[in-house]
């Protein structure tokens, strides 16, 4: 055979060799483009004003360690019905993210623990007999549980002012609170 015939002869799978090629650089970009939204949207949320969240744990934990629990003993509470005959017994378990946090609840615990009873007494049977009144309760617990430890828990039904004024600057993040949950062990009322 003569040069050109066998250039001829070799130049086809070369051509083979450069597509594939291409195909697999595609290929692993788009995996790169999309590992790359998968952190940006799902690693980092953001809120409807356009700053970040504040991230669902805190930053000492680390992924997969599970919370610590430290269950309070039941507390009985009149309730803010009429004629205060009626009355709560409820259980409290805290999650925290670490013992650490969890020392630090314990003492502070006669705080928390008063102003849990000033917050479930001041709600009425009926208030505390829903779902939504018990998530409610919860939530406010745990800002009162975070308060004592230097962390502010914002409140979840802020309404928004309907006529905005100009846009500020960007909101401050308050630090995470360790506090990862309140969960109810027993809740009675009679």
């Amino acid at each position: 055979m003569s040069a050109p015939a066998a250039a001829e002869a070799t130049a086809p799978p070369k051509a083979k060799g450069k597509k594939m090629l291409v195909i697999i650089m595609a290929v692993v970009l788009l995996l790169v483009l999309g590992g790359a939204g998968w952190f940006f949207f799902l690693r980092h949320p953001a809120t409807e004003d356009g700053e970040e969240a504040a991230p669902a744990a805190h930053a000492s934990v680390k992924p997969g360690t599970p919370p610590v629990f430290l269950p309070m003993d039941n507390m009985v509470v009149n309730l803010a019905d009429e004629g205060g005959e009626k009355y709560a017994q409820v259980g409290i378990t805290i999650g925290v993210v670490d013992q650490h946090t969890s020392d630090a609840v314990k003492a502070n615990l006669p705080t928390i623990r008063s102003a849990v009873l000033l917050l479930i007494s001041q709600r009425t049977s009926d208030e505390l007999l829903t779902k939504e009144g018990k998530e409610k309760l919860a939530h406010e617990i745990l800002r009162e549980v975070s308060t004592p430890l230097g962390y502010e828990v914002e409140d979840e039904n802020v309404e928004e002012d309907p006529a905005p004024k100009k846009k500020a600057k960007k909101k401050h993040v308050a630090a995470t609170s360790p506090i990862v949950s309140v969960l109810f062990s027993s809740f009675i009322i009679q």
